[in-house]
């Protein structure tokens, strides 16, 4: 049998395309943050992961503009060889001050810092612990761990009785690290911090905390979910991206000047990789400095996400309580999820669909995040077309 066999009985995406339910890769061609414009006419983005509307802010563009001028457009190798620019090194000392650790070591994207992270630290002998629902970029930094004959072990989501079940099955000697994500991307579920330290601590377990959807989001100055819970002491090791609070891409790892450096010389994600481009790290330093300067801009996010969220409940929908920037509206089924957010679109608004089997069965849903920079009558409009739209859908009565 022809390995590409595969590729040509696939057909479920042409399907969906040709009856106009196609939720994917609509390209923008304007983008003023909670208002895009696709295929001419202007719609509310009420997916996007831009969660402090720096993408379009003028000094964060100005930043990218004059590193272009300075560096040119890219650099032309690894960190490790000639990939370095004195703005990479800026950013890592300017992240680890602010997120409270000794040192950060940064990546070209943060999906690449997970796996270029996990695999490097966990190998023979070692045991990598991962929350069901972490995001794919954990699940295949683990896997690669486990292609180095480490044991991977998974919790059930977000429960601390069932992760101190599992871990106290586990040679108590053996090295262990606990990853989870800080905020979950599918759900807004933050991480049960408290309940995971005092698992480690009693198993005498490293913690490492991806931060992608929390930085910018939650803690002190938007420090993230160590800061929320106020143990930022007791977490070993924090990931994240720049690709969302950070208006740029690219992705990073606090810790210890250690474990920092230890990545540095043996994490082949770092080593084999191109570096971030010089604009890109110009504007997440920018980013970064907004950030610390107008950190009101965290509490402006949380109040909007919060206005469409009790909008929602109040109409009957079926959302995740929590206090980040993502509300996922349950819709239950494939079909109605996509024509849901056909008819969302079409009126206006622009929203994530989540079928199988990126959820499970009966999970179907469609995901929603905020920015600080979306005004009361970009969340009234979403609210309300949401109330027409599941009440006509029977989603809500």
């Amino acid at each position: 049998m022809d390995i590409f066999q595969k590729c040509s009985d696939y057909t479920l995406a042409d399907e969906v395309k040709k009856q106009g339910l196609y939720p994917y890769s609509h390209a923008f061609q304007e983008n003023e943050g909670p208002v895009v414009m696709i295929g001419g006419r202007k719609v509310v983005m009420a997916g996007s992961n831009n969660y402090l509307g720096l993408t379009t802010h003028p000094r964060v563009q100005e930043a990218a503009k004059k590193a272009i001028e300075k560096y040119g457009t890219g650099c032309s190798g690894s960190r490790y060889l000639t990939g370095t620019v004195d703005l990479h090194i800026e950013l890592e000392e300017r992240l680890a001050k602010f997120m409270g650790k000794e040192a950060c070591l940064t990546y070209s994207t943060g999906f690449q810092t997970a796996l270029g992270v996990i695999s490097t630290l966990v190998g023979h002998g070692d045991y990598v612990i991962s929350d069901r629902d972490n995001h794919a970029c954990i699940v295949l930094g683990t896997l690669i761990s486990k292609g180095q004959t480490a044991e991977l072990v998974r919790y059930k989501h977000n429960d601390m009785q069932n992760l101190e079940s599992v871990m106290s099955r586990l040679p108590a000697d053996a090295p262990k690290l606990i990853v989870s994500d800080g905020v979950f991307s599918t759900s807004g579920d933050i991480v049960d911090l408290p309940g995971m330290v005092a698992v480690a601590k009693k198993h005498n377990a490293r913690v490492m905390i991806d931060d992608a959807h929390s930085v910018g989001v939650i803690g002190k100055g938007g420090r993230g979910t160590a800061s929320y819970f106020g143990l930022d002491n007791d977490v070993d090791l924090v990931m994240g991206t720049f690709s969302k609070t950070f208006a740029s891409l690219g992705g990073f790892v606090v810790g210890s000047k250690s474990v920092i450096n230890y990545l540095r010389h043996n994490s082949p994600a770092y080593i084999f990789s191109a570096s971030p481009t010089p604009s890109s790290v110009a504007a997440t330093i920018e980013a970064l400095k907004i950030l610390e300067e107008e950190p009101e801009r965290v509490d402006r996010l949380i109040n909007n996400a919060d206005r469409v969220r009790q909008g929602l409940k109040q109409l009957g929908f079926k959302v995740h309580e929590n206090k980040t920037a993502i509300i996922p509206v349950i819709i239950g089924d494939t079909m109605k999820t996509l024509l849901f957010w056909k008819k969302l679109f079409d009126a206006g608004v622009y929203a994530n669909a989540f079928v199988r089997p990126g959820v499970p069965p009966g999970g179907e849903l469609l995901r929603t995040s905020y920015m600080a920079t979306h005004e009361k009558e970009h969340l009234d409009k979403i609210v309300e077309l949401f109330g027409v739209i599941g009440k006509e859908l029977g989603v809500v009565s």
